[in-house]
């Protein structure tokens, strides 16, 4: 096979190749920003705020190092949303009895069906266990589009480097000479 076809083809390929990257690119940023400004949008609807600083609730050393950095602030973010779930709604459902466990209130709840502590305590240990299952759920979803962000601009860079080398590829075939041929040295 003639040298100059071979690199044009070669070259040919990685266009492919570039374009490829470029849209699998551009999908990951759609979905990264998707992704963020969904789970932004739903957290700001609940209006959720932490502590302000210096306050009784951060003073609790199974909180404190963990939401001392957003008291005061908004809940809108994924790291947010996973702090506020383990150590402030789980710290608080710690202090219930069982531990908050909703399976197990419920069930001593219905041995002791005229017992209204314990029906109080389902209805709390339910809403609680739910905020928060939804609250690491967003840190998921954000999770997620954080990792869409790094593989699109991984795809970015990878198509930069790709279309670097089918330039390269291009400008060989056209210093080739038209006769030179591949592996010409193992045919003979």
């Amino acid at each position: 096979m003639r040298r100059k076809v071979f690199d044009v083809l070669v070259s040919a390929g990685g266009l492919i190749v570039v374009a490829v990257l470029l849209v699998a690119g551009a999908l990951l940023m759609w979905g990264y920003s998707f992704t963020s400004s969904s789970v932004h949008n739903q957290l700001a609807q609940q209006d959720i705020f932490f502590s302000p600083k210096g306050s009784a609730n951060l003073a609790n050393p199974l909180r404190g190092k963990y939401l001392d950095q957003y008291a005061g602030q908004q809940l809108l973010t994924g790291p947010q949303a996973e702090a506020y779930a383990n150590h402030q709604i789980l710290v608080d459902m710690n202090t219930m009895p069982y531990h908050g466990v909703y399976a197990k209130i419920a069930e001593a709840s219905l041995a002791s069906p005229k017992n209204a502590e314990l029906a109080s305590l389902v209805q709390v240990s339910f809403r609680g266990t739910t905020l928060r299952g939804l609250l690491l759920t967003a840190y998921a979803f954000w999770t997620f589009g954080q990792i869409a962000l790094w593989a699109g601009i991984a795809a970015f860079i990878l198509a930069g480097l790709m279309a670097l080398l089918v330039a390269f590829g291009f400008w060989h075939s056209r210093r080739v000479p038209d006769s030179a041929e591949i592996l010409a040295h193992a045919v003979a």
